[in-house]
């Protein structure tokens, strides 16, 4: 048991009790800030020091550097029960990511350091999906762009050599007639492609619902990207409305994974949706959006969400190897 590993797992237990994302949070940060923090006994005051630490967090990481396990993860294991280890089971058989951003386009680090990051995870692959070039407010790219980001993605891999492989694809806006917003030849050409509405949430749930069949049924998409929209931190952002039967039964009929989001300010799908698109016989795929690489820890949050309705690994796209990835998106 080591502190940071203590944190991580506090902050899958909290979120599998479904506590509030900003309490999750303060446990990924603190873990973030003590992932290099040399072995051996700490005192709880000197590490009160680090950025993000509290005295909860102190506690945590003092009582874990001895090597045992921290008084607070021992009385969270003890109220969550065995249930919660099949959610850890799930994270730890993660394989990769579908959904991440370098400074590319909003991001804040370039793809090199995502790809070491998602590697250091233990993951066998990982996706760059920048946002397309209607998104002007997060440096979409262009079609010369992502041309260009196709080559350095291709150089990375090339050069790196080490069984990991960073995966072309894009965050591809659908557009309000439920096309998507890159040239038809450039989707072709993508490993994969998570699709998301980012203009017009609130549109009326006819036009909306007609908007995600269109994008979902595109064979060219292989993730409906936090299909609600919702922001529930900081002013929030209401739920887009649709006709999530409808959806999510296009989703299943397609082979579209719909995407669990695991930024804390989406968790979207909601609940009672993610319910929804389970019952419907939806794959799906965990994913981060991370825009910096300490946010591509968050997955675990998304895996608990997963456990806890009862999906397997089978139906989680994001545990599955390259290998059955890539040969289900070209079947």
């Amino acid at each position: 048991m080591t502190p940071d590993k203590a944190l991580r797992r506090i902050a899958f237990l909290l979120e599998w009790r479904g506590a509030s994302p900003y309490r999750v949070r303060a446990f990924h940060t603190a873990a973030e800030a003590v992932r290099d923090l040399p072995p051996g006994p700490v005192d709880a005051e000197r590490v009160r020091g680090l950025r993000g630490v509290g005295p909860v967090t102190a506690e945590v990481i003092a009582q874990a550097s001895t090597g045992s396990v921290p008084r607070y993860l021992a009385r969270l294991q003890a109220e969550t029960g065995p249930d919660a280890e099949a959610g850890w089971a799930l994270a730890a058989a993660s394989t990769g990511d579908c959904h991440l951003h370098s400074d590319w386009s909003d991001g804040g680090s370039p793809l090199e350091d995502m790809a070491a990051a998602a590697r250091a995870l233990g993951h066998q692959w990982a996706v760059l999906t920048d946002h397309s070039p209607r998104l002007t407010i997060a440096h979409g790219l262009s079609p010369d762009r992502l041309r260009s980001q196709l080559r350095a993605v291709a150089a990375l891999n090339a050069e790196r050599g080490d069984g990991f492989r960073l995966l072309t694809g894009i965050e591809c806006d659908i557009l309000e007639d439920g096309s998507l917003d890159q040239d038809e030849d450039l989707l072709d050409r993508l490993d994969i492609v998570v699709a998301s509405v980012h203009s017009k949430l609130r549109s009326e749930p006819g036009p909306m619902t007609a908007r995600l069949l269109a994008a979902v049924r595109d064979p060219h998409v292989d993730v409906l990207g936090h299909c609600t929209g919702r922001l529930i931190t900081g002013r929030g952002r209401p739920q887009s409305r649709f006709d999530a039967e409808a959806v999510f039964t296009a989703c299943a009929e397609a082979g579209t994974a719909v995407e669990i989001n695991c930024r804390p300010e989406r968790r979207d799908p909601p609940d009672d949706l993610l319910l929804q698109a389970a019952a419907a016989g939806c794959r799906f795929a965990v994913d981060t959006d991370a825009h910096a690489p300490d946010q591509l820890r968050w997955q675990s949050s998304g895996y608990a969400r997963a456990a806890r309705i009862g999906l397997g690994a089978d139906r989680l796209i994001t545990t599955w190897p390259l290998e059955r990835l890539l040969a289900d998106r070209s079947g």
